[in-house]
Order: structure tokens, then C-alpha cells, then sequence
């Protein structure tokens, strides 16, 4: 794995994050409400402070992703912590500590990670990345009525309140942004020949299923090969061989590990394979992995996106980038550019979080869960125009329009056309 997969400072994201609490943390039962009267608190709320967990990947392949998710929470309380705290809409003034704890991608570790938050007496799970890792924990949160909120898949069933009532994800669902895909290609009115290398899991079903509902009765565009690949695979080189003889001039690379999207883009290279080329956000990184891969040697390499990017000359001078990377530098000892978009979107994360603290009424997880889930129309920092947290929709997570954007060699820029 290249050095920006990991960024230097991991181990300084890691102390951090477990440190963050400028107050001590600890669980009452003697909070008061709006009213002024007597209401029992959670687990992990306190008249002064509020304490929250992660658990996700900060060892393994993913690490840099995972890392980000800490990262970017961190900065965002770090710094209004400093400033003085949140205001609650019980009136109390609190600040924000974070819990870090490393599953390394594995649903077992997970599950272990939640059982030692429920002793740590974390009042709430948020921003941990993975879906086999949060779905690992996701019954154990629901009977035991801890919130699993804005974490970092794109899977539905997390945004069901019927099936998971005390879950709700960030990111939009893959399905939202295979769609985003398909729309585009369909759109183009030009004849095109797809190839599609999937995730043999609900993440890379999702994607599928997204892409293909949109190209159905699209005349101009045709599936001429179709594999799949195991999380757990060191190499994807026969699949992409495969493909490469399809003869299609697009290719669909439903792919979240890192270290197989650089070899992939490698590897297609090599047969002498250059179509164009369509990544998910969470694995479309310029610095970790286009750069790495040589993606410039392609005629196009498309994503989607809801987040301004550091990199990206068009936002240097953007104030919310600008604050962004201060704070991540001074409160997450966070050194370089970020090098995967999980750090804007925790960032997100944070200031979602705190829109639902300041209009919960009561020191407990019932009116947490109510408050976040009356969120609507928030621009949250880094967020791009026309995207926006939006909370109030069943099935839908917090964000769910996504914009499709062009690599140019340097970062994205947003595409109405494909070509």
C-alpha cells in the first residue's frame, strides 16, 4: 500500500480521538429536562458532557479510510470544545468526547468493540465505517437501545426504521450512486459496452442493482461481461482479464478495498484495456489511489460526490475548507491533505450530530433519536451546492443526492455530460 493510505498521523488520530474529552466523561442517572424537573440520563451523558464511540478500521487494509472517520469527528468537536461546548436543547452546555476503537474490517472485532462501549458507557455509536463491521452490532444496538447513527454504509437497511429503529446511515446508498452512474451513461445517447467487476456482498450488489435499474430500457447501453470478486481477495487480475477481452469501452468497478482498486487500475493498463472508467466515492481517492494507479492513462475515471474536495484547485481558498483543514491539523494532529473523502464526511458527521444536540430536550437516546431524525435541509461544512443533510425521509440515509464528478488529472470537477 502506498504511504498516503495511511496518512503519518494515525497514531496521533488514534491517542487523540481516545483522549478527546476536555472533561471527564461519565454516566449519570440525575439529568434535569427542559422544564427544570427530574429526568433520568442515558449511559454516557452527563450535565457536562456527552461521550461517543467508533469502532472501524485503523489497522489493515483500509486503514486510511477508517482513520478518516475518526479524524474528522475529532476535528469538528475538537474545535467547538475549545470554544466551549455544544448548548443542548435541555439547556445544558457540553462537551463532546470521542471513543476510538479498531475493528480492522472485522465484523467479530466489531461486536466485541460495541459490547466494550456498552461498558465504557458510550451514549452513542456514529461515523464507524464498513458494512459487514456495522451490521455486525446492529441487532445487539437495537435490543439494547443504543444509537448506531450516521455511520459510514451505503446500506439500506440501516436507514429502514421499521428494521432498524435505532440506526441511520450518512452516506448515501450504493444504490443512489450506481444509479448516478447509469443515469449518466444512458444519458449520453452514444452506443456503449459495460463491464462490471462487483463486491460479492450487499455492498457490491447494491451498486449493481442501482446501475442496472438505471440503464433498463436504455437502448445505447449493454452489459457484455459481468465478475465478482471476495473482500478477502488479495488479487482481482483474473477477473479483469476476463472483462478486458469483453471488448467494453466502460467499465463498472464496484470496488471498496484499496489496495484492488490501485492494482486494478494497474493491471487493465497492462492488458492494454483503457475504457472508462466508474469508481464508488469511498475507493475514488486522487492522492491514495488514481494517483498511485496511473488513472491519468485513462480517457475518463468518474465518481460520485457530495463533499468539496481539499485537493481540488477550485476549493484552496474555500473558507469551509479552509477551517476544515486547520481543524483537522490542530485538534486530530491530522499532518497532511487528507488523503480519502471519509474525512470530510465525518466532519459532516459532527456537525449533523450537533444539529440533533442542540434540539434534543432531554439527556436521553429516545429524544437524541427524535431530534436526529427531524434534521432537514442542513448545509453542513464542506457540503457541495445543490447536497444537503436530510434526515426525515424513511429508507433514505442522512445524505442522499450525490453529484457525478470527472477526474481531471489533479482532483474532480462535476459533469453534466458523459464523455
Amino acid at each position: 500500500m502506498r504511504k498516503n493510505t495511511r496518512p503519518r498521523g494515525v497514531l496521533g488520530i488514534v491517542a487523540v480521538a481516545a483522549v478527546i474529552a476536555l472533561s471527564a466523561s461519565g454516566c449519570t442517572r440525575g439529568g434535569t429536562n427542559q422544564g427544570g424537573g427530574s429526568n433520568a440520563a442515558s449511559p454516557g451523558i452527563t450535565d457536562s458532557s456527552i461521550t461517543l464511540g467508533i469502532t472501524t478500521p485503523l489497522s489493515g487494509a483500509i486503514a486510511g479510510q477508517g482513520t478518516c472517520t475518526v479524524a474528522g469527528v475529532t476535528a469538528y468537536f475538537g474545535a467547538l470544545n475549545a470554544a466551549g461546548g455544544v448548548k443542548f436543547g435541555d439547556g445544558k452546555t457540553r462537551t463532546v468526547n470521542i471513543k476510538s476503537y479498531d475493528d480492522g474490517y472485522d465484523p467479530q472485532k466489531s461486536l466485541a468493540n460495541f459490547q466494550q462501549m456498552v461498558s465504557d458507557n458510550v451514549f452513542a455509536a456514529t461515523a464507524g465505517l464498513g458494512t459487514p463491521t456495522n451490521r455486525a452490532f446492529r441487532e445487539a444496538a437495537i435490543s439494547q437501545k443504543v444509537p448506531q447513527v450516521l455511520v459510514m454504509t451505503g446500506d439500506p437497511l440501516f436507514s429502514d426504521r421499521k428494521q432498524s429503529p435505532w440506526q441511520l446511515g450518512f452516506v448515501p446508498i450504493y444504490q443512489n450512486e450506481g444509479a448516478a452512474f447509469g443515469k449518466l451513461i444512458a444519458g449520453s445517447g452514444q452506443p456503449h459496452k459495460v463491464a462490471i467487476l462487483s463486491q460479492n456482498d450487499d455492498y457490491g450488489k447494491g451498486y449493481v442493482q442501482g446501475f442496472k435499474d438505471a440503464i433498463k430500457g436504455a437502448s445505447n447501453v449493454s452489459v457484455v461481461g459481468e465478475q465478482t470478486y471476495e473482500a478477502t481477495d488479495t488479487s482481482v487480475d483474473a477477473q479483469l482479464t476476463q472483462l478486458a477481452s469483453s471488448g467494453a469501452d466502460v467499465f463498472f468497478d464496484a470496488m471498496s478495498i484499496t489496495p484492488l482498486a490501485i492494482a486494478s487500475l494497474q493491471k487493465a493498463q497492462q492488458l492494454g484495456w483503457k475504457p472508462s472508467w466508474f469508481l464508488p466515492s469511498n475507493t475514488s481517492s486522487p492522492a491514495a489511489i488514481l494517483g498511485p494507479g496511473g488513472a491519468a492513462a485513462y480517457p475518463g475515471i468518474y465518481s460520485v460526490s457530495f463533499a468539496k474536495a481539499p485537493q481540488s484547485p477550485a476549493f484552496a481558498k474555500d473558507p469551509d475548507v479552509v477551517k476544515f483543514l486547520a481543524d483537522l491539523k490542530q485538534y486530530a494532529k491530522y499532518p497532511d491533505m487528507p488523503a480519502f473523502p471519509h474525512c470530510m464526511w465525518s466532519y459532516m458527521v459532527g456537525a449533523t450530530l450537533e444539529q440533533a444536540f442542540k434540539t434534543m430536550t432531554e439527556p436521553t437516546r429516545d429524544s437524541f433519536m427524535t431530534a436526529l431524525r427531524n434534521v432537514k435541509g442542513l448545509q453542513a461544512p464542506l457540503m457541495l451546492s445543490g447536497t444537503s443533510v436530510d434526515t426525515t425521509t424513511d429508507g433514505q440515509p442522512a445524505v442522499s443526492s450525490v453529484l457525478v464528478q470527472k477526474y481531471d488529472g489533479k482532483g474532480y470537477a462535476t459533469v453534466q455530460n458523459f464523455g
